[in-house]
């Protein structure tokens, strides 16, 4: 079969002489005989007199355990193979013609599954692997290939992969097997880049799939970037997949009680010593340090695209985008985790932060964010104006996960831009972020939309506004909020009226300004909200007491 085939942008060249270099030959259990018929050479059939009374058991053509050929080859087929069968056996074995010669001599002769067997006979180990593949080409270029035939030869391959990692060789070697596999015109229905991904990934050998990536990536293999599903793809962003995969899976982390030492706490990833002097919080996973790391996480996902990026290979672009998937899953973990440990420092189990481990926070959280920018550079350069919208999105998400209102109020205005508007409760979330910290030009924006929405969108809107507010500390400001809803014929609902009034109560005791505080219980008064209430208040340099009706 000399000359050269290509499929899929592979070129690749076959000599004249074939070589066994996909499965290496094996000592087998069969005790080979020298006799003049294929079917007389294996150990069961002891008469290689009678052709037609001991035919080769179909059992033992059988590659590995782990491909189940039942479905393919049963055990009737022993009493249908015909004598064209064992002679195109005997031909094929001796190599003195091309298999492409042979099989068009002894077309006529051969069922579609005598060929099926042809291919399961030079499956196994010790016979000559390449052959199947020259024999799978032949039927291709025949228009021989039926399903059943597609669904064998695929389990065949599946079957020398999985032998390959097995046996712990190179990497090299697994690549050149899909190329090999490629020039015959072998096309499964799913990835078969992706199938060896999770060979290695499910048989713990994960650098070696790194190293598959790395070498597929390399050699600038052709792969599919759909996975038929509409689902776009590629051999580093099913790895990062992977890895973001693994961490859902074991970065469950629990809350221990406080305890009085120094610990580190692992924050989905991040690592930060507090150096606290009293009682400090220990965040224990449910896995142990060393287990969490060799599992991997969101982090390592994002790593595994810049560093691939940074050594000049050139992943696909919607692994950017699964990068940046992972920013905005680790951002969100960190974010709860900080609101945790935040919950411990106002119950009062632990010491605030320092200034020291305040700066390694909001650090980790920067590094996060601009890998998350320098991932959406790479997808706008290399993936054009198609993919803006969808960049932008992300986009949005880091910055709402990691609290930065006007960077995310930004990724809004410039999906609209796109064509591509966001959910109304995005704009909502957005709002109470730019009210946390009292962003009075974005908050005023953002609310012009609220003018051409429903009553019920209204009070939804203004609501996250309020607990914005509630949530920065700006009491005042979410008084005058709960005011503008009453006035529209809107109730507050009673949690956050509640988380008012307790606030304006605080800042009365340290600033002695009771104005807002009276306007606001003689509005929810008029509303029925509250029942008239008495309020005191001691002038402590007259010594005098002031009653109040509201």
């Amino acid at each position: 079969m000399a000359g050269s085939l290509t499929n899929s942008g592979l070129n690749y060249h076959f000599a004249p002489r074939r070589y066994r270099f996909l499965v290496p030959r094996f000592r087998m259990d069969l005790d080979i005989k020298s006799c003049s018929r294929v079917s007389s050479r294996i150990c069961r059939i002891r008469n290689p007199t009678s052709v037609f009374a001991n035919r080769v058991n179909v059992r033992e053509f059988r590659y590995f355990k782990s491909v189940e050929l039942d479905r393919f080859v049963t055990s009737d087929d022993e009493n249908e193979m015909s004598e064209g069968f064992f002679e195109a056996i005997e031909e094929l074995e001796r190599m003195a013609r091309e298999p492409s010669d042979v099989l068009e001599e002894m077309n006529d002769r051969l069922t579609a599954r005598e060929l099926q067997l042809v291919l399961v006979y030079f499956s196994q180990e010790g016979r000559d692997s390449w052959c199947a593949l020259e024999v799978f080409e032949w039927l291709r270029k025949e228009n021989r290939v039926d399903k059943e035939t597609m669904e064998l030869m695929v389990s065949i391959m599946c079957g020398w992969v999985k032998k390959l990692i097995d046996r712990g060789n190179e990497v090299g070697e697994v690549v050149d097997l899909l190329v090999d596999m490629d020039c015959v015109g072998l096309k499964p229905s799913f990835s078969m880049i992706e199938k060896v991904i999770s060979l290695y990934w499910e048989m713990g050998e994960r650098d070696g799939a790194v190293l598959f990536v790395k070498e597929v990536l390399r050699r600038g293999i052709a792969y599919s970037d759909d996975d038929g599903q509409g689902k776009k793809g590629g051999p580093t962003g099913y790895l990062a997949w992977k890895m973001m995969d693994i961490q859902e899976r074991t970065c469950n982390s629990s809350f221990a009680n406080p305890t009085t030492t120094t610990s580190q706490v692992v924050m989905s990833g991040g690592i930060f010593v507090l150096r606290l002097t009293a009682v400090v919080l220990v965040l224990l996973p449910e896995v142990s340090p060393n287990e969490f790391e060799e599992e991997g996480n969101y982090r390592d996902a994002v790593k595994l695209v810049v560093r691939f990026r940074e050594s000049g290979l050139k992943p696909e672009v919607y692994s950017y985008l699964i990068a940046m998937t992972a920013v905005v899953k680790e951002l969100n973990e960190f974010a709860k985790a900080l609101r945790k440990l935040k919950g411990f420092t106002k119950a009062g189990s632990i010491i605030e932060l320092d200034l020291e481990n305040v700066g390694l926070i909001e650090e980790y959280q920067s590094d996060l964010l601009a890998d998350g920018v320098r991932m959406s550079n790479w997808v706008i350069e290399e993936g054009g104006s198609s993919l803006y919208g969808v960049v932008y999105e992300r986009l949005l998400a880091m910055y709402i996960c990691a609290g930065r209102g006007l960077q995310a109020e930004r990724q809004l205005w410039e999906m609209k831009l796109m064509g591509k508007e966001a959910d109304q409760n995005l704009y909502d979330i957005v709002l109470a972020i730019c009210a946390s910290q009292k962003e009075v030009v974005a908050i005023a924006r953002l609310l012009t939309r609220m003018e051409v929405t429903s009553l019920l969108s209204k009070k939804k809107t203004l609501s996250w506004l309020l607990r914005g507010y509630i949530k920065g500390g700006h009491f005042c400001d979410a008084a005058e909020t709960v005011e503008k809803m009453l006035n529209m014929g809107l109730c507050p609902d009673f949690l956050d009226r509640a988380a008012v009034l307790q606030g304006l109560r605080k800042r009365i005791q340290q600033s002695g300004n009771v104005e807002t505080y009276l306007n606001l219980c003689k509005n929810l008064s008029n509303a029925s909200l509250i029942g008239p209430c008495l309020v005191y208040l001691y002038i402590k340099k007259y010594k005098l007491w002031v009653v109040k009706m509201v």
